[in-house]
């Protein structure tokens, strides 16, 4: 019996939290973007017990948000002897990083120097963003802060207090920003969960991001996003906008709840346009967001125009942005530079990229993309082309006899990127018509180039060939003895015509 009492008052001891969280809003995770910096007296004249307990608080307090950049930035500055920053608004981008860090805040003890830690406050707080100081103290002689709590408010930091009942209450009244009944809360250190939700009511208040804004834009459409304050069961989006033409009428969309960002389409290029937004709710009010902008200058195909893919006779020519719904072809049109003849191949509208084939090695080639639009405006755009140069043949072939069974082979090359050769000779017998064929793979360089310096024109040479005893080679030929060299950068292989 007396177990199960003990587990009814701590199942009744936890409830209260439960609820508290629970009726936290969704959308406080994604609501709210500005810095928050905490202001934690760690100075001798607060017990242990209530420093730990006003750390927890704070955990507590800011465990709904979003943190990081573009959300709520939080740091932690402790007030003693001198000023310690315990991390900064940077530091933190996550929950589980944030709650971690609070639990490893060890208590300063020293004396309340206050006002050297609102001097660094200053420094910290100047972001462009909503900005809010935290200031949680038992107020003991906090010293002469109306100066620099001034200075802070002149940056446009709201300053809001946290004091357990020993605080001097006219002290802080005159540092906390209005208003006072929000901001200034003065509570037994026993019961301060009670202010979790009021407070951060007051901190969701100051930082709620509300705000239109233009994500993404383009000659003919729009994206606009919020933060959400609504679910899809309490209530939707009230959007309009048009041009700031007065002729042109105004168009009205209806958003669910559960949105937060909306697209634009049909818009005028190089057109301003006035978009607004207005949350509709049974429960509360909320402000109407608007925002301006300008959609970018029209831009037709072709607007750009490149060349990949280079090969000795291929070229490939893409071009961009893609209009299907805009043009009806485009022709390309190429020729050799500066008087060649001129070539012409029509594609569809649905096409940005083709092949041209053909063409000749190493030459420079002017390559014109014309994209006839629906309207009967025609664009064109050129660019310059060259394909690479092809595999020279090789040079100066010689065979010479070494032993009954073996004949040397070598040659001349100048060529950056082989790879190797491939060698391939026929066999002829002498009491047959027939002949053999033979193929041999052979490295670039077959000497040993680590203690030689490579000539510019190395003189290649093969291991000897050898044939079996009683057969007559034959060797003399065109046809018999043949080379190709191995690509580097691509797979063809070009046999040589001319041999020694």
């Amino acid at each position: 019996m007396k177990g199960f009492l003990l587990r009814c008052v701590f199942l009744w001891t936890m409830l209260p939290r439960s609820n508290m969280q629970s009726a936290v809003p969704a959308t406080v995770l994604n609501c709210c973007e500005g810095d928050v910096l905490i202001l934690l007296d760690s100075s001798g004249s607060i017990a242990n017990y209530e420093f730990s307990r006003l750390l927890r608080f704070a955990g507590e307090l800011f465990q709904p948000f979003s943190l990081g950049r573009g959300h709520v930035r939080v740091g932690l500055l402790q007030v003693g002897t001198k000023p310690n920053l315990v991390f900064g608004l940077d530091d933190h981008s996550s929950q589980e990083s944030l709650q971690k860090a609070m639990q490893h805040v060890s208590h300063l003890q020293g004396d309340t120097n206050t006002v050297a830690a609102l001097g660094v406050a200053q420094q910290l707080l100047t972001e462009n963003v909503p900005k809010i100081l935290l200031w949680m103290t038992d107020g003991v002689q906090p010293g002469d802060v109306d100066e620099p709590m001034t200075k802070l408010k002149a940056q446009g930091v709201s300053v809001l207090i946290v004091s357990t009942i020993h605080g001097n209450y006219q002290v802080l009244q005159r540092a906390v920003t209005p208003p006072l009944e929000s901001h200034l809360y003065s509570v037994d250190i026993d019961n301060i969960e009670i202010i979790t939700e009021d407070l951060r009511e007051a901190i969701i208040k100051i930082i709620r991001a509300e705000r239109l804004r233009v994500v993404h834009l383009t000659s003919h459409s729009a994206v606009l996003q919020w933060r959400p304050v609504l679910s899809a069961d309490n209530g939707y989006y009230e959007l309009w906008y048009n041009s700031m033409s007065d002729t042109d009428p105004v168009t009205r969309r209806t958003v669910s709840g559960d949105s937060s960002w909306v697209e634009l389409t049909n818009l005028q290029p190089d057109t301003t346009y006035t978009a607004s937004l207005r949350p509709e709710s049974n429960q509360r009010l909320f402000n109407t967001l608007s925002v301006n902008f300008t959609t970018l200058p029209d831009v037709l195909s072709p607007s750009v125009v490149s060349v990949s893919d280079s090969g000795p006779h291929q070229i490939r020519v893409s071009w961009g942005p893609l209009q299907p719904a805009r043009v009806l072809r485009y022709t390309l049109e190429y020729g050799v530079i500066p008087s060649g003849r001129v070539q012409t191949v029509t594609l569809h509208g649905q096409k940005n990229s083709t092949v041209l084939r053909g063409l000749e090695p190493g030459t420079q080639y002017l390559v014109t993309v014309s994209a006839l639009h629906k309207n009967g405006r025609e664009i064109a755009m050129s660019v310059k082309a060259c394909t690479q140069e092809a595999l020279p043949a090789l040079t100066d072939l010689r065979l010479t006899p070494v032993e009954r069974q073996e004949v040397q082979v070598t040659w001349q090359a100048n060529q950056e990127g082989l790879k190797g050769y491939w060698l391939s000779w026929e066999r002829e017998n002498s009491h047959m018509s027939s002949s053999k064929s033979s193929c041999l793979s052979v490295p670039y360089f077959t000497f040993d180039t680590a203690h030689t310096p490579c000539p510019e024109q190395p003189s290649v040479c093969v291991s000897s060939l050898q044939f079996r005893p009683g057969r007559r080679v034959m060797l003399h030929s065109r046809e018999s003895l043949r080379f190709q060299p191995q690509g580097l950068t691509d797979c063809s292989r070009v046999c040589s015509k001319k041999h020694g």
